[in-house]
Parts: structure tokens; C-alpha cells; sequence
């Protein structure tokens, strides 16, 4: 009887001993997703894949990806602390930061190399043709500095155009509807307007370097989660590589998540910058860096009075999280 009531008692220490130690271990609690905004430029795209190739899973990271079209609206949310992350052209970086300055790029996803396109009604042949006519521009961002150096091309001003405040999605009815005679955007909205009789202007192709999209993250983000960000950016660039690699299973992934056409969806224009390029871009000393780049935007946005102070373009930029998490 000894030995059983001995045994009992050990038994039940034991379990207590183990209940205890499981009171007190400290629980692992689990991050939130990493909210991250985007709009609907196919550079952006390379995140629809990531997720549902599980490359960002594979990075020990949930990212919950948020797809709206109205870029200003929600660069507004992302300053209001809605979302962790936003793709941001580099122009719209520039102007964001003289009210957020608290926001870093991360990596540049993309360079526009022809999918930023200028369309214009039948009638209008050259961009000499648009003089006193009606251009179709999101002012005070990337688009207006494009606009503006395709009009330069053609030794026109903005004096001579009226600018009309538009986004890219917006463009294809204003020129249906004649309110304007040409505008700039991208697919898939550029299809649309060729099924309307429209005819392309003018491409980024003629304007190399200039129009650059990047992740930008949060200050709060930066300082609280930066082994997420580093995460999120490896995941990004495996994406991007395997989408080069794999392009029409690549076009039917984002074709089927967005539910839009895939003959709509198309690389062609578009360079998706990898990690080496990115290292070059964020090389301070290199000709072709972003800084450089910043500064026609920075010169532009002062002169133009959408900024008035000078952002400190090193503050903006990091590339510590081009590296691999530790």
C-alpha cells in the first residue's frame, strides 16, 4: 500500500512539476500579417505570386496584400498608419515625404521601361499635335514629371497643354467621352483604350530611368519588424526571378487572383529589377543611383511648389534590407 501512495505522490509532483513549467515558458506570440498595399502596375505584381507560391510563407512571414487602384487615397491610409507597407513610384516617394518624412524605401521592384504609355485620340499624330489640346496626368506625382519631359521632347511646356488631373484608370472614359484628347497609363487600361480607337504617343522606353517603383515601409515598421522586412523582400525577389523564369504560368497566377484578362497582363515594358540591380541602385556613388533620379524629381517637385522642402534623399533609402535575414 506504501509503494502505491509513493507512487501516486511522485506521479502527481510530476505532473505539477510539468503543468508549472509550462505556465511558465514564455509563449511565442504570433506576428500579424505584414500589410502592404499595392495598386495595379504590373511591377506590383511580382507580390501576387510570392503569395500564392508560398515564397513568402518559405521566409517564416504572413503578408496580407491589399490591392487598390486610387493611389493618393491610399497613400493618405498609409500615412494614417492603415497599412505597414505601400509600392510607391520614386516620384511619389518624393512628394509623400515632405509630409511623411518618417517612410523609407526598401527596394525597388521595378523600372518602367515602355509600359508607362502616353495614348491619345486618333486625330492627335505627335505630341506637337497637343498643343492647346487636353493631357490626362495624376499632377503633383511621377506622372506629371513624365508628362512634362515627353512635352520637353517636343520643345513644349505644360503652358502650352491644359493639364487635367487623372488616374491611369480613369483615363480610358475621359477619352471616350472627348473630355480629353490624351492621357498617360498602363495596362490594363491601355487595352481599353486601343479597343476605343486610341493610338500610344509616347513610352517610358523614351525616358530611361526616370519612372522607378519601390516598397516603402513605415518608420514604425522599420524600427518594430525589420527581420519581416527582410522576409518580405527575399520573398519578393524570388517571386520576381521565378516569374521572369516561368512568364505564362506567372501571367495566368496574377490573371486568375485579379481577375482581369492575361493577354492584358504582359513583362514587356517592364524590368523587374533583381537583388544586383537593386545594389547598384542604392550605390550613392553609382551615375545612374536613385539619388540622382530623386533629385530631377526633387528639382522638379520644388520648382512646381507641390514640395517645399528639399527631403533628405539619404534618410530615405535603405539598403540593409536587400540582405537575407539572420
Amino acid at each position: 500500500m506504501f509503494k502505491i501512495l509513493r507512487y501516486i505522490s511522485i506521479f502527481l509532483i510530476t505532473v505539477c512539476l510539468l503543468f508549472a513549467c509550462h505556465t511558465l515558458a514564455p509563449t511565442k506570440l504570433k506576428r500579424p500579417p505584414l500589410k502592404v498595399q499595392f495598386a495595379s502596375f504590373v511591377g506590383e505584381y511580382p507580390s501576387i505570386i510570392a503569395q500564392q507560391k508560398g515564397f513568402f510563407k518559405a521566409q517564416g512571414i504572413d503578408v496580407e496584400l491589399i490591392y487598390k487602384p486610387y493611389t493618393q487615397l491610399e497613400q493618405a491610409n498609409f500615412t494614417a498608419g492603415k497599412y505597414d507597407g505601400i509600392s510607391l513610384s520614386l516620384g511619389s516617394l518624393i512628394v509623400l515625404s515632405a509630409t511623411n518624412p518618417d517612410i523609407q524605401s526598401v527596394i525597388v521592384i521595378d523600372e518602367s521601361t515602355g509600359a508607362d504609355v502616353v495614348v491619345a485620340q486618333s486625330q492627335i499624330k505627335t505630341v506637337a499635335d497637343l498643343k492647346g489640346k487636353k493631357l490626362g496626368a495624376n499632377l503633383g506625382g511621377f506622372s506629371e514629371v513624365f508628362v512634362t519631359e515627353m512635352l520637353k521632347n517636343a520643345n513644349l511646356t505644360s503652358e502650352d497643354v491644359n493639364l487635367v488631373k487623372l488616374e491611369a484608370l480613369e483615363i480610358p472614359q475621359h477619352l471616350k467621352n472627348n473630355l480629353i484628347q490624351a492621357g498617360h497609363t498602363w495596362q490594363p487600361y491601355l487595352s481599353e483604350v486601343m479597343k476605343l480607337g486610341g493610338h500610344i504617343l509616347f513610352t517610358s522606353k523614351q525616358t530611361p530611368g526616370l519612372i522607378l517603383d519601390m516598397i516603402v515601409f513605415s518608420g514604425d515598421t522599420i524600427r518594430h519588424r525589420p527581420e519581416d522586412i527582410r522576409a518580405f523582400v527575399q520573398g519578393w525577389l524570388k517571386a520576381a526571378d521565378y516569374w521572369k523564369a516561368n512568364v505564362q504560368e506567372g501571367n495566368a497566377i496574377v490573371s486568375k487572383v485579379l481577375k482581369i484578362p492575361s493577354n492584358t497582363i504582359s513583362l514587356e515594358g517592364v524590368n523587374l529589377t533583381d537583388l544586383a540591380e537593386n545594389q547598384k541602385l542604392f550605390e550613392f556613388s553609382n551615375p545612374n543611383s536613385i539619388y540622382k533620379t530623386a533629385k530631377i524629381y526633387v528639382e522638379f517637385f520644388i520648382r512646381s511648389g507641390n514640395v517645399t522642402r528639399i527631403p533628405e534623399l539619404k534618410s530615405l533609402f535603405n539598403s540593409s534590407f536587400l540582405n537575407p535575414p539572420s
